[in-house]
């Protein structure tokens, strides 16, 4: 495999990953966020024991925003609504989610209203809304999409790139195995059967040892395609010498037994010159 084939397939596999992140984000419904501040106030200018009143009844606001019947009552659910105390402020923040912008400003005003009215406060202080409910669009989140498109395809790409190295690697360190317990103390070039300058390298090892070729398999499901190797290879372009030029189209595995025996068992006269990767 050519380093431009194996960054190729990063890019591709890269930009599936991306685009199936972005389709699903293409199916998921559409959802808004309504937010509206509930401020606590003494009730009157005399009012006795507001702080205490108000330290003690504000986090009880929490769960009467979340209860079952209150929120029922004002048409949504407990887990589309959220409520945060700012710590000594008397500020409550009451956020309520739904499916469009006006059912969230409608929902989130209904519940704050319903929350006034419950008068926890009393009668030290009173809450009050401070102003109308701020929509705002949280799914889907086109740039939080795309960054994590963006992400996902980045390292879906890297892992392809370095999962098909890892394994070109192990392939190859196979080959170098088997060669070396056939006894081969000479360099051989293991070629990618995907180099699209195999034919043209073939050639030139074959030019240069000055012998016929001949092309051989280790695997019963590559004899079609080492004798088509075998006949794409230019003719009489060798001169005539003792011995023959070996050529062996191997599998893409780690386990190269059958490489050693193709190899040991060639005439003394036979010069193994490449090794293909089918």
């Amino acid at each position: 495999m050519t380093k431009a084939r194996l960054i190729g397939q990063g890019v591709l596999v890269a930009l599936a990953v991306a685009s199936l992140v972005v389709l699903a984000t293409l199916f998921e419904d559409d959802e808004y966020q309504a937010r509206v501040g509930l401020l606590a106030g003494p009730a009157s200018a005399n009012a006795p024991q507001y702080g205490e009143v108000t330290a003690l009844a504000l986090p009880a606001l929490v769960e009467l925003a979340r209860s079952p019947s209150v929120v029922a009552a004002v048409g949504t659910d407990v887990e589309r609504v959220s409520m945060e105390l700012v710590p000594a402020s008397g500020l409550a923040r009451l956020t309520v989610r739904a499916s469009s912008s006006y059912q969230a400003k409608l929902e989130a005003t209904t519940l704050a209203n319903v929350l006034v009215k419950a008068d926890l406060l009393a009668p030290a202080g009173k809450l009050r809304l401070l102003d109308d409910p701020e929509v705002i669009r949280v799914s889907p989140d086109w740039p939080l999409t795309l960054g994590l498109a963006l992400a996902a395809g980045v390292v879906a790409g890297l892992v392809t790139v370095v999962v098909r190295h890892l394994r070109r690697s192990r392939v190859t360190d196979g080959v170098r195995a088997a060669l070396a317990s056939a006894g081969v103390g000479h360099p051989v070039p293991v070629l990618p059967d995907g180099d699209p300058e195999l034919l043209e390298k073939l050639t030139a090892l074959l030019v240069a040892t000055a012998r016929p070729v001949r092309v051989v398999t280790t695997a019963p499901e590559l004899v079609e395609r080492s004798e088509d190797i075998s006949d794409d290879l230019p003719d009489k372009v060798f001169e005539p010498a003792d011995g023959t030029a070996l050529v062996v189209v191997v599998p893409r595995t780690r386990e190269q037994d059958a490489l050693a025996g193709v190899v040991g068992a060639q005439p003394a006269n036979t010069a193994l010159v490449a090794v293909v990767l089918g």
